[in-house]
């Protein structure tokens, strides 16, 4: 599987790298789709020690995130990024796919 189907921001990437450096048996960021949240969908973000089988492997500038097969279904054209404003801070997806969203911004519908 090849990794056109979500980019990720090198800001992103900056944060993941960071994250995962300070976990030391963790290697990558997981990011997966699940029921539930307020519009249906949400996006749930963990640390992983290594790669599924089936997993879409996204490196990038010493990051490495993972999806699993189902939540790409859910997320194919996305990109992943990670602001850094008077908000907060806070990894954000851009999804394609999704024709609404609730004003946390990690739940949506498709």
């Amino acid at each position: 599987m090849t990794n056109q189907t979500v980019t990720v921001s090198e800001a992103a990437a900056r944060r993941i790298a960071k994250i995962v450096a300070a976990e030391a048996d963790k290697k990558a960021l997981r990011v997966s789709v699940e029921g539930g949240g307020c519009s249906g969908f949400s996006y749930k973000f963990d640390l992983d020690k290594e790669a599924q089988e089936g997993d879409l492997v996204i490196e990038r500038d010493g990051a490495t995130l993972l999806i699993d097969e189902m939540s790409l279904v859910y997320m194919a054209g996305s990109e992943i990024d990670f602001v850094d404003n008077l908000l907060g801070q806070s990894f954000q997806i851009n999804n394609p796919n999704a024709v609404a969203s609730c004003g946390c911004g990690t739940s949506f519908a498709v």
